[in-house]
Parts: C-alpha cells; structure tokens; sequence
C-alpha cells in the first residue's frame, strides 16, 4: 500500500501487515502561515518517500493506493488524483476521502474547499476506474449543526478587545444554545439520512482500476 500525503503516518500502525510506504510532500510544520486553523505541531519524521505527490516515482505500482484528506491541499486535485490513479495496479484499489466542505486549514497549503461525489463519479470514469462503494460522512444536518456549534470558539478566536462581563454572559447564552442546536440537527440528521445530497462532512471512496491503459 502506498500512503499519498501521509502527513503523521497516521494509518501506519493499521498496515501492519502489509507492506506499506508513506509519501508527503513534508513542508507543513503545523504553524503554517498562521492563518485558519493549524495544528501548532506536526512530525513528518516517518515519511518513506519526500517529495511533491506529482513526482512520485512511477517505478512500481501498487495494490491498493490511499489519498485521505489529501486533494485539497494540492494545487490542482485533477492532476494529482490522475498522477496517483496511474500509481494502482490494474485490478487494485483506490481509496479517496476528502471534505466536501472544510474551513481554512494547514494554510498556506490549502487550495480548495472541497469536493462533491459527481467530483470521484466523473474523473475516476474518465481514468479508467469503477466506483465499490461511495459512503457519506455524515449528511447536512450533522454539517450545519458542528458548525453552529464552533461558531462561538471562532467568534472568541477573532475577538480583538477583551471580553466584557456582558460579552461573557452572553458567550455562555450562545454556547448553551448552540449545544441544543447541534442535538436537535443530530436528531433531524438521523431522520433525515438522505440530506446528503445536500452536503455533509466528505465523501469516502474506494474504486477499482478496470483499465491498464491510462
């Protein structure tokens, strides 16, 4: 199994049994340029393979390639999901995952919002690849409800001046409120599963190459 844009090598302990490479680019040091969210620290000391993904060596190939959370920090996610798709033996797997909506995160390495299931449906096609199985990350509701729910944290985030006792109170108010809000969004997500059309959280995909020619 080959990694793509591995970051920490967090799958590795789950390939155990296999033999598994991790490929990154391994440039983000988790400040980035301090915009957005950041994750303040990040260890790309395991990565097996250091370059930019569209340099990948195309020596071997592989049984299954993994890209998970990878396309939208890569400036052109077509020609990344292309150079990966020729990286599968004909016959093996492709397992993608990215947001379908996600804030401004690990910037400057943060190039696209996200991607819809029509975004894997149309390109896999074209690279010679049939969907298995397509699964949402939870569905609408489940989206708009975490996002209500962060809005006070960004709010105090960007906040310029100290907080007043009014401001405080007030805070506690909306927390308190956006805790029932995200309940009740949970409840109409579980009611409600085929708002994925809508949105939700990404999609998860695992396709099979059926060409050897592309």
């Amino acid at each position: 199994m080959l990694d793509v844009g591995a970051g920490e090598g967090i799958y590795r302990p789950y390939a155990a049994h296999l033999e598994y490479l991790a490929q990154d680019l391994a440039e983000y040091d988790g400040k980035g340029n301090g915009k957005g969210l950041q994750t303040d620290s990040w260890d790309t000391s395991s990565i097996d393979i250091k370059c930019d993904l569209l340099d990948i060596p195309e020596d071997r190939r592989f049984d299954a390639v993994l890209c998970s959370e990878v396309l939208e920090h890569v400036p052109d996610p077509v020609a990344a999901l292309t150079k990966i798709s020729r990286l599968v033996k004909p016959g093996g797997v492709l397992i993608l995952s990215a947001p379908f909506i996600s804030m401004t995160h690990f910037a400057p390495y943060h190039y696209a919002t996200g991607f819809s299931r029509y975004f894997y449906e149309f390109h896999l096609n074209k690279l010679g690849y049939e969907i298995v199985r397509i699964d949402p990350n939870g569905n609408y509701f489940d989206l708009v409800g975490q996002e209500v729910f962060t809005a006070v944290d960004v709010a105090k985030n960007y906040r310029s001046s100290p907080r007043s006792i009014v401001t405080k109170i007030v805070d506690r108010v909306l927390l308190a409120t956006s805790q029932l809000i995200r309940k009740w969004m949970q409840r109409q997500g579980r009611k409600f599963p085929a708002s994925t059309e809508l949105g939700c959280f990404g999609w998860n995909v695992v396709a099979r190459r059926v060409s050897s020619d592309r």
